[in-house]
């Protein structure tokens, strides 16, 4: 499949940045991407795969070998050569800058941390999630949260496809990728906390009732979930925090990124016995508020979540500058105005909060209050500016 949007969003920042660093999960597609990009660029285009043997022969002498390059160069899983982006900076500030630099990866501590060190003021950084509601007809919501969002995973020909598919990439993830990244957590140690933290999708992290579970520490818990977060399997979302007389809540939610994943970690092979599973609300929730940052056009920083100790919660608030904008997700048909919405709204100062459901219309249920169907969000939901 064509990514034209992304192609387009990544292309406007190579005119502004000598150097651009797509990052996110292993097979989401950023490779794919980088050739599109390649593509539609019309120019010169040279490729190095960091985890080719080859390719890095060719860059012994990083310096030589790509100092005479012109026109786009692509550094496909750059993580493996960190020592590359000291020869970039050294590139990237020649006068007329004869090449503009793709760098790809898949372990955001280790590419953030460099490019910051090196490469301050000349790198922009674009994260690359799987495919959304925005890329495919509407026809396909169902296919798409069942299936996830990985391009393998949702196009495969068949639902058994598309589960081994994920399970293939479970074990390989587990067992090959972690520990190329320098990972030495135990394969199946970190697989059943994976598991483990499938059913726990969607809720406050809590490290003590986690550690108490699997028999670890509280501190050997949060190295697992910084594991798999900073390899963008999980997602941590952060709370909001408002000068209120009342206890807010300042642990994150944990979400698994990927609907797909999280349906495999449960062992849910097929609808059936996702629609049977008491999880599901909780997926979905993850799958539509995934979709709703994607119409956003949602930047680094700009969601959270919002609870107090006496019950008021908002599933996402989104800030960016002076606007708040809020969401609450229902698997439902028919979603009413809550005394908890009312008081997101009141305590938080929104300016819309915005209901979305698993039907087919949209209305308005209060001043400032919509009800969206998940169906409808590329056409009542605006992104931001």
């Amino acid at each position: 499949m064509e990514r034209t949007l992304h192609v387009r969003r990544v292309r406007a920042l190579l005119r502004t940045s000598p150097v651009v660093a797509i990052l996110g999960a292993r097979q989401v597609g950023k490779t794919t991407l980088a050739r599109q990009i390649g593509a539609a660029d019309g120019g010169t285009v040279t490729r190095f795969d960091l985890e080719n043997p080859v390719d890095r022969a060719r860059l012994a002498d990083p310096m030589l070998a790509l100092a005479g390059l012109r026109g786009l160069v692509i550094l496909d899983e750059v993580q493996h050569a960190p020592e590359l982006f000291q020869i970039l900076r050294v590139l990237a500030d020649r006068p007329r800058r004869p090449a503009r630099f793709v760098v790809l990866g898949s372990a955001s501590p280790v590419l953030l941390r460099q490019s910051s060190e090196s490469l301050a003021g000349r790198i922009a950084h674009y994260e690359l999630g799987g495919f959304t509601l925005e890329e495919l007809p509407d026809s396909k919501l169902d296919q798409l949260w069942r299936r996830g969002s990985f391009p393998r995973s949702y196009l495969a020909r068949t639902e058994a496809e598309s589960v081994r598919w994920r399970d293939d990439f479970i074990a390989t993830f587990l067992g090959r990728d972690l520990p190329q990244l320098g990972i030495r957590v135990a394969a199946a140690t970190l697989e059943r906390f994976w598991a483990m933290l499938a059913h726990y999708h969607g809720q406050t992290w809590n490290s003590s009732e986690l550690a108490r579970a699997f028999g670890v520490s509280d501190t050997t818990v949060r190295h697992y979930l910084d594991i798999l977060t900073s390899t963008y399997v999980v997602r941590q979302l952060p709370p909001w925090h408002e000068n209120l007389a009342k206890r807010q809540v300042k642990a994150p939610k944990v979400y698994l990124c990927d609907s797909g994943l999280l349906h495999s970690l449960l062992r849910l092979p097929d609808i059936g016995s996702l629609l049977r599973h008491p999880k599901i609300g909780a997926s979905w929730e993850g799958f539509a508020l995934a979709q709703v940052e994607a119409r956003l056009g949602v930047r680094r920083g700009e969601s959270h979540f919002w609870a107090t100790h006496g019950g008021a919660e908002l599933d996402l608030l989104v800030v960016r500058g002076r606007r708040r904008l809020g969401f609450e997700f229902k698997r439902a048909t028919a979603p009413r105005v809550t005394a908890s919405m009312r008081t997101a709204m009141e305590d938080l100062s929104l300016e819309r909060l915005d209901v979305v459901h698993a039907g087919d219309e949209t209305w308005d249920m209060a001043p400032r209050m919509r009800a969206i169907a998940l169906s409808r969000l590329q056409e009542d939901v605006a992104a931001l500016k």
